[in-house]
């Protein structure tokens, strides 16, 4: 896999190569989030999905994608917010994500995917330190597009696998004891 690492992380400076990146911009609600286009693999419509039981509420259950059984995450929930609602805009988007140097396909429910856009590094500011609804953690920063600000995630710490597959054992554990 590869992952642009071109964009500024807290605190860090940005590199001189590669002035801008493209960015996949989809939406939450009322809120405009984007992940590196190079990490996208594909965009799907919603379908059928199998849920799978003490799964915690963010895994919204398995797609089969051409034969492969490919775990969806409802990005809202991940948040920490409500489980997302289905409307006629849903779609998933499929990409990649590493775990232990492995590539894995994951779905992210979003409310409606919006369009493919250019940030130059330099308008990608740090995480801020306050008053944003999403972990910090899980972005790797602010891009200016126009007068608006759009939350670029940093997939691999958002939906980090192994962080997940905690929360898993614990949902599970709550369930058993």
């Amino acid at each position: 896999m590869t992952t642009d690492r071109s964009v500024p992380k807290a605190g860090g400076e940005p590199p001189a190569a590669d002035p801008s990146a493209q960015y996949l911009t989809f939406t939450l609600g009322t809120e405009v989030f984007a992940m590196n286009i190079r990490t996208v693999r594909e965009i799907i419509q919603y379908g059928p999905m199998t849920t799978l039981p003490l799964m915690p509420d963010f895994v919204r259950g398995v797609i089969n994608l051409r034969g492969s059984v490919v775990p969806v995450i409802d990005l809202q929930a991940r948040f920490g917010r409500p489980a997302a609602e289905v409307g006629k805009k849903t779609c998933i988007v499929i990409f990649d994500s590493l775990r232990q140097d492995e590539r894995v396909e994951l779905g992210l429910l979003v409310d409606a995917v919006s369009e493919v856009i250019d940030i130059a590094v330099a308008e990608i500011e740090p995480p801020p330190n306050f008053g944003t609804a999403v972990r910090r953690d899980f972005i790797r920063g602010m891009g200016k597009v126009g007068k608006r600000f759009v939350v670029i995630l940093e997939p691999d710490k958002a939906f980090d696998l192994g962080e997940m597959a905690e929360l898993c054992e614990s949902a599970q554990e709550a369930v058993t004891a």
